[in-house]
Parts: structure tokens; sequence; C-alpha cells
């Protein structure tokens, strides 16, 4: 017996192309693929006789050869600020996606891959080592079941009257790095803006990245939507520790490339996230060796509170310094915020991120540096005496 398609793995022009091979007549097969994208993302439908525009010819057709197979969830938190995280079964490891009210927004953060490659340092998925890429299915089945359960909540089944969904917003920044997982990324993305899906404008819609220039020029070509790069140092000597893909790709190479895909993006800026630890990153020589970076591209500057998690070998900086920090960016003319802390009571928050990683990279030991605190040198690592 062959195996039924998942229809959640199937963008537009793929769905045209399922409905082509199932013997569709050729003018009929992009429309099929918009009605079913409604049905799916839309009203979040889970069984095919509920397409009631859908000639029930097709509909059999369908039920014989694909299927709607969302996700499992293991674990359903909400964090007393309203923070609410979903722990996904995904096979062999689980992944996150949490969810964040806001007045004017309601935002998902979504996970790309179990586990992730990249090893930062600071980083409590990075410290679980990788498993896999998502499939297409996996990373929109976040955002499908996240509107299906925030509609249950609010008593409304299907389709809102003005076709609004509670997720207005999607962060690319859960588990993994998205452009290790482009093929897979890029589909969902297109999903994500599709008006028969989820209708979302591209700058609502934003990739958050390690720093993988060739992927970043990718995505600029395929499908431009807001781009987050985290930084996170303002040498290459320290990003090369706390961002080992800085050896592949340094900072001259990651400007130039956030350059260049500013001709695509849907904002005139990039968004530079810096998470702040503890005698690390945050002395005054370190914000202005960032003055410098940030002026070589239009950018925004999000500093994110460390959060701790067991082992990581890192502090979170403390608060005056944090202001400090920021102060003396903002005097230099750059837009500079201060990110929310948002559920770390069910550990949701920033970098906290760790699902159930059955790991293949036998990622063992949590890699630390030697630092000095802050009250001692404050040398990058790598410098020269």
């Amino acid at each position: 017996m062959a195996e039924l398609q998942n229809l959640l793995e199937l963008n537009q022009p793929a769905l045209a192309q399922f409905f082509a091979q199932l013997g569709e007549k050729p003018a009929s097969v992009k429309m099929r693929a918009k009605q079913t994208l409604k049905w799916l993302h839309q009203s979040q439908v889970t069984d095919f006789s509920a397409m009631t525009d859908i000639a029930k010819a097709t509909r059999d057709l369908l039920a014989a050869n694909a299927e709607i197979r969302d996700l499992s969830v293991i674990r359903d938190s909400t964090a007393s600020d309203g923070t609410r995280k979903w722990l996904f079964d995904v096979g062999t490891s689980a992944v996150d996606a949490v969810f964040i009210p806001e007045d004017d927004r309601g935002t998902l953060c979504i996970s790309s891959q179990a586990g992730c490659a990249l090893d930062c340092s600071f980083c409590s998925t990075g410290k679980q080592g990788f498993n896999r890429n998502l499939t297409v299915g996996e990373i929109i089945g976040q955002l499908r079941y996240a509107n299906k359960a925030l509609k249950a909540d609010l008593g409304i089944e299907g389709r809102t009257p003005d076709g609004v969904q509670p997720v207005t917003n999607v962060v690319m920044m859960g588990m993994g790095e998205p452009l290790a997982n482009y093929l897979n990324v890029f589909p969902a993305l297109e999903m994500m803006l599709d008006d028969n899906a989820y209708g979302l404008s591209r700058r609502r819609v934003t990739v958050s990245t390690s720093g993988m220039v060739p992927q970043i020029d990718e995505l600029a070509r395929v499908v431009p939507v807001a781009l987050a790069v985290s930084l996170h140092a303002p040498t290459d000597a320290l990003r090369d520790v706390l961002v080992p893909i800085n050896k592949r790709y340094p900072l001259k190479e990651l400007l130039a490339a956030c350059n260049r895909y500013l001709e695509f993006a849907p904002r005139d800026f990039i968004t530079f996230e810096y998470v702040m630890l503890d005698g690390v990153n945050d002395q005054p020589e370190h914000a202005e060796a960032l003055i410098k970076v940030a002026k070589q591209v239009p950018s925004k500057l999000n500093l994110i509170p460390f959060n701790p998690f067991p082992n990581s070998g890192y502090g979170k900086s403390p608060r005056e310094r944090i202001l400090a920090f920021q102060r003396r960016l903002s005097d230099a003319g750059i837009v500079t915020t201060i990110r929310k802390t948002r559920g770390d009571d069910i550990d949701a928050a920033c970098g906290q991120l760790a699902g159930q990683i059955k790991d293949r990279t036998r990622r063992t030991a949590a890699k630390t540096i030697n630092i000095h605190p802050a009250s001692g040198s404050s040398k990058f690592p790598g410098d020269q005496q």
C-alpha cells in the first residue's frame, strides 16, 4: 500500500502538482490547491469531508491518497505572564514552539530543527546536540496547531469572520538554525505569506540566523522576509568563540551579506541580536566595537538579557550594565532596545529552548570558555596582549 501524502508538507505549487498527479483537470489544479490551502490553514480542518466546496469525487480521491497529519503535543505549558509553550513530538525527538501574546500582536516562535549543529556556547538548544531537520509539515504544523489551539481557547471554530488568525507574527527563532534547513524552511515561509493560507505580510515574518552567508543571499532571492542576525559579539576573535560559524563566515562577509539583503528586504534595516553575558561581551570597549559594526549596516540592536540554564558557564549581565550599554549605543545614534524576558518560568525565554533531543552529534559535554570576570581584565578571547 502506497504511503499517504501528508498535505501539510505541500505549499501551493506542490499542491497543484499533487492534484495533477491525481488526475485533476489541468484547468482546475490551481483552484483546487487554493481551496485546499484555505481549508488546511485558515480553517484547520482535520477531515476531507469538511472541505465542502470541493467536489465529493475529489474529496474521496484525497481520502484515498492523502492525509492531514498534525503534530502530536507532549506538553502544553502556560507561564505566569501568559506566554505559552508547546512541546511537539517529532519522532525520535521533541521540539518547542512558543506563543507570546501582546496587546497589539500575537507572536509565535517556531523551531526549524530538532536540536542545532552550530553549537553556540551560550544556547541551551546548542548544548543538546543535533538530531535532524524538521520537514515542511513539521514547521508549518507548529503554526497550524497554535492557531487552532488559540482559537479553541477563544471559542472560535474554523475561520474567524474577518479571516484573522490569533498568530499575527512569526519569528523563526526557536530550536535550530533556520538557514541550515532552508530547503524545508523556504516552502514553509511561502505558506505563511500565501493569502490562501496564513496571509502574513513579509514584515511580520522574521528569520533569525547565526550568519550563514550563502543562505542569506538565497533567502533574499526566494522569499525575502524580515532578517535578524544573531551577532552576540563585535569582533571576530570573540564571535569565533560564542558563535563558531563565524570562523567560516567572519564579520566582514556577514555584514556585506546583510547590506546585499537590504535591497530585497521588507524593512530598511537588519536586526542585530546581542545576548548580554556577564563579563564576556558587556563591557564599555565591547560597546565601542559594536558601534563600529552597527554603523556598517542600517540596523537596529536588540539587547537580550541572558537566560541562565544548568551548566551554561555564563552569567546574566547586571541590569545596570545592560542599561549603560544601551545608553552608549543610543548616544551613538543606533536604535537599541532591550528585549523583555518572557516565559522564563516555563523555560520558554530566548536561549532556553531545549526540547528532547536524541543527539546524533554525540556532543556529550558542555563547552565553556575561559573568561575574565567584569571586575578584572576584559580582554576579548584571542586578543593580543
